[in-house]
């Protein structure tokens, strides 16, 4: 006897958490319950929509600044991990006559570098520098997509 009111207690008890955490307004068993899988069943679509959302700025991310510090320039690149990119934009770096003194090159998800360049040549901008990496990191999204 004592075991079926403590299995009742604990029903309950369990019912009343759903209930708190679903904020259903129900008080019937199966209408709280009910109320649990619709509560899922829309945390599974935010989900879901978060992964997309995720995806896309994985794949859509390409982020390239410059900046100009002393006579040095510091480049900072961010997009999709892609076959052979960063030597694509090392060799961009070369045919622009420009000296890598140090990076920062990370490719967990995204690639990402940072590295700070010096020009053999004082013509060069920041805006030429942005456009030729722009360029090298096309070209390679033109090689993967065929």
């Amino acid at each position: 006897m004592a075991s079926r009111l403590q299995k009742r207690m604990t029903l309950r008890r369990k019912l009343h958490i759903l209930r708190t955490l679903t904020n259903s307004k129900s008080v019937r068993k199966s209408s709280i319950i009910m109320d649990a899988f619709i509560h899922i069943y829309k945390l599974q679509l935010k989900l879901e929509a978060i992964k997309r959302q995720y995806l896309y700025l994985i794949n859509h991310i390409q982020e390239v600044k410059v900046e100009k510090i002393g006579g040095e320039f510091l480049v900072r690149v961010r997009c999709k991990t892609g076959q052979n990119l960063l030597v694509s934009i090392l060799d961009t770096f070369e045919e622009m006559g420009l000296n890598v003194l140090q990076a920062k090159v990370s490719c967990t998800c995204l690639l990402s570098i940072e590295a700070i360049v010096e020009a053999q040549d004082q013509g060069i901008c920041v805006r030429d520098i942005e456009d030729a990496v722009h360029k090298a990191m096309g070209e390679q999204v033109g090689v993967e997509d065929k």
